[in-house]
């Protein structure tokens, strides 16, 4: 993705940053790879070390099985992942790459107390008041159509029937990861969170963004922008740039 990788660690593609930069934890969204947050690389890079999460099934892990469920994927993501109290991580998912960072901070902070210092979710609600859907269930062409109306893949890709054979059952598998994911009773953190949303995102209203403050025992803060479920598109700057204030990769004031 950039001159300056560090290689792969199993599911984390790492891109170095200054010596002793803090590190952010990318986690892709339903169907994304880790060439998603390419962007962000290249805006972050020397002020951040930059770790993106490689899901299986897609990019340079296409011929390895998908996840099982989410516990199973978590686990995997928490043993590649580097852990110190002394230098701790940020961790950024969205859409089903925030739930995936949630379970992820439960278990830094347990494997590794101090560890975690903030997780940044975007675009999903908070996984205890998830609403109950079954997109996973649908056939491809309705599964197609939910995609369109996200406006998240090209019309062009979505139109392409190699490319849809190939990334069909990736994507189905994310959303029956994500549909089929129930959390422990009462699952939290201790760390902070930072909440960011569009504000007409059809998966997420800004009030169900929210409940994520009943996830940690800190404090939390919602960023609204305009747009739709890929909202984050179009605002680029304006959240790399947040998330490296909450990184401490800026002098920035951070509020939430």
């Amino acid at each position: 993705m950039t001159a300056n990788t560090t290689g792969s660690r199993g599911c984390i593609r790492g891109h170095r940053g200054r010596a002793g930069a803090p590190r952010l934890v990318c986690f892709p969204h339903a169907g994304g790879g880790a060439s998603s947050y390419q962007e962000w690389v290249t805006r972050l890079l020397p002020d951040a070390e930059v770790l993106v999460v490689q899901y299986p099934g897609r990019e340079d892990r296409f011929g390895e099985p998908h996840a099982p469920d989410m516990a199973a994927l978590a686990d995997e993501i928490a043993a590649d992942l580097p852990m110190s109290a002394d230098r701790p991580l940020v961790l950024f998912g969205h859409s089903m790459g925030s739930t995936v960072a949630f379970e992820v901070a439960r278990r830094i902070e347990r494997l590794c107390p101090g560890g975690l210092a903030r997780l940044c979710v975007s675009g999903r609600p908070a996984p205890h008041a998830a609403r109950a859907t079954a997109v996973h269930l649908l056939s491809d062409d309705d599964l197609l159509a939910d995609l369109r109306a996200l406006a998240g893949t090209s019309e062009t890709l979505l139109d392409n029937l190699e490319f849809r054979s190939l990334f069909l059952p990736a994507i189905r598998n994310d959303y029956r990861l994500i549909e089929t994911y129930r959390p422990e009773p009462g699952a939290g953190i201790a760390a902070p969170i930072s909440g960011f949303c569009g504000a007409d995102d059809p998966h997420v209203r800004p009030e169900e963004m929210h409940r994520w403050g009943e996830a940690t025992t800190s404090g939390f803060g919602l960023q609204v922008f305009s747009g739709g479920h890929f909202y984050l598109h179009d605002h680029a700057a304006e959240i790399v740039h947040e998330v490296a204030c909450r990184l401490g990769a800026t002098d920035d004031p951070v509020s939430g």
